[in-house]
């Protein structure tokens, strides 16, 4: 009996020293997992162009001098039009966190198809919804579809965290939401263009709401829930990402540990930092348009080509900063906290620098204008190899239930930006209402990235893996314990935890 508990322990001991190996990497340099973060990337381009397109396409429907005069203009108030702006983050609000639940329990490929599918049909009705019912009904068309979208960001982390080994994390990352960066910029430059030209707004719905149907009949087709799903996946890259990410083929799917997710600190300040992520971004995309006509005098065209640059540049200035970021860490020149926390730094600060100094912008410059929210923007990027990422440091099992979590409470956030906008702005020709706004976003930039610096963490936590936990302890005590302490009970237990 000593001698078989012996060979038990050295077995455990062997296979735990054998485990902590880095997996090699597929042979083929072009795999499934890229395929699948390809086919994310374009969800969420098409989820952010039906998001974004209403920022300018509002313009052209209440002002037609600026675009085709030809068709239907709404004489809509401010505090009407700022209220069309948020509806969409009623609805977006309210199903983060269901929709995270469900995809753990269900399928996040499934739920991310019916999204882009149901937020491209609503997208397609709203001049419909326009023109019979006016403002009270494009709002609860918005509604709707925000409902709708709220599962984007809970099935994307879900499935970022099954498709992504952790030393290609932030560029696959970086790579998926970058999507929505060039969504903001196709959206943006095309809708000024299609407003003004001879098929006028009403295109810019239909165009972008049947590519988001388009684009989730594709997902549904194509797209996998994990390597262990995916029916032709090469045997080395499958071994590759579910060694990288200590996955075990179980039958029971884990319950979400909320009681611990909720007293965790690295949670709170990963909320505290989104929340101003979410203000900022938000803030500028939605009344950027705004400013660009009222202060600087852009017309249409030109609205939309100057608020679609610095998104440009975004998504540009994203590609050497996620490698950047990656091979940093690969190479051990910094640690992962390191490197989440000074990408956030630049993701924040360097925005609100350029906030403060567009408050002091004139009329007549309107080129600095563009230059400094090419700044804003483009560094603000940084920030998806910072926080946006912490949800899969943090606990990779729950990546999707964390980020529905945080997600929720700063899609608040996203609701009150242009609604407090409006407030502030009762003058959208006066230079210093506007320099309120700027002021208070790039306060709220600098707080919470503070708060993160300070307190913010990339170790996995404790709770992420319980059933992992117990296996450990046991592992731990038949190692390190005499040989006589080691049951057979544990053994058993040993060999029955996956």
């Amino acid at each position: 009996m000593t001698s078989s508990l012996r060979r038990k322990r050295v077995s455990i001991v062997s296979l735990s020293e054998k485990m902590r190996v880095p997996p090699n990497k597929p042979k083929a340099w072009f795999g499934c997992r890229h395929r699948q973060v390809i086919l994310m990337c374009l969800s969420f381009f098409c989820c952010y162009a039906i998001r974004v397109t209403t920022s300018v396409t509002l313009e052209a429907m209440t002002n037609a001098a600026s675009a085709n005069p030809d068709f239907e203009e709404f004489r809509w108030s401010m505090p009407v039009k700022q209220l069309i702006l948020s509806s969409f983050f009623w609805g977006y609000t309210c199903t983060q966190l269901p929709a995270s639940i469900i995809a753990q329990r269900w399928t996040a490929q499934g739920l991310l198809s019916m999204t882009l599918i149901i937020s491209g049909l609503l997208t397609l009705s709203i001049p419909f919804a326009a023109h019979y019912g006016d403002w009270q009904t494009m709002i609860a068309a918005r509604v709707v579809c925000g409902l709708a979208q709220g599962a984007l960001l809970p099935c994307l982390h879900t499935l970022l965290s099954r498709w992504s080994a952790p030393e290609e994390r932030g560029r696959f990352s970086t790579f998926v939401y970058s999507g929505g960066w060039i969504g903001n910029v196709v959206c943006l430059l095309s809708t000024g263009f299609l407003a003004a030209s001879s098929i006028g707004w009403p295109s810019c719905f239909y165009i972008w709401g049947g590519l988001g149907v388009l684009c989730g009949i594709c997902f549904f087709l194509f797209g996998k829930e994990s390597p262990s799903e995916h029916p032709s996946i090469p045997f080395d890259e499958k071994e590759y990402l579910e060694i990288s990410l200590g996955v075990t083929e179980v039958n029971e799917k884990p319950s979400t540990p909320w009681k611990s997710i909720l007293s965790s600190l690295p949670v709170w300040v990963l909320l505290l930092v989104q929340c101003a992520q979410a203000w900022g971004f938000w803030m500028l995309l939605t009344e950027i348009p705004s400013y660009m006509t009222s202060i600087m005098r852009f017309d249409i065209k030109k609205n939309g080509l100057m608020t679609a640059l610095p998104y440009l540049t975004a998504w540009i200035v994203g590609f050497p900063v996620s490698h950047i970021s990656d091979l940093c860490i690969r190479r051990n020149i910094v640690t992962t906290e390191t490197s989440r926390k000074v990408c956030n730094t630049i993701g924040h600060w360097i925005p609100a620098i350029a906030l403060i100094g567009l408050g002091y912008v004139r009329q007549d410059q309107p080129e600095l204008a563009v230059g400094i929210l090419i700044i804003a923007v483009s560094s603000n990027i940084a920030a998806y190899c910072g926080h946006n990422v912490n949800h899969m440091d943090l606990s990779p099992n729950f990546a999707g239930q964390l980020m529905g979590f945080t997600n929720t409470i700063a899609s608040a956030c996203a609701i009150l930006a242009p609604l407090i906008a409006g407030v502030i702005i009762t003058d959208s020709t006066n230079i210093l209402h506007w320099r309120r706004v700027f002021f208070l976003s790039a306060g709220i930039y600098t707080v919470g990235n503070l708060i993160f610096i300070l307190f913010g963490t990339s170790q996995v936590q404790k709770w992420n893996d319980q059933v992992k936990s117990r296996k450990n302890s046991i592992v731990r005590k038949i190692s390190m314990a005499p040989v006589k302490v080691a049951t057979i009970q544990e053994q058993k237990e040993v060999e029955r935890i996956p």
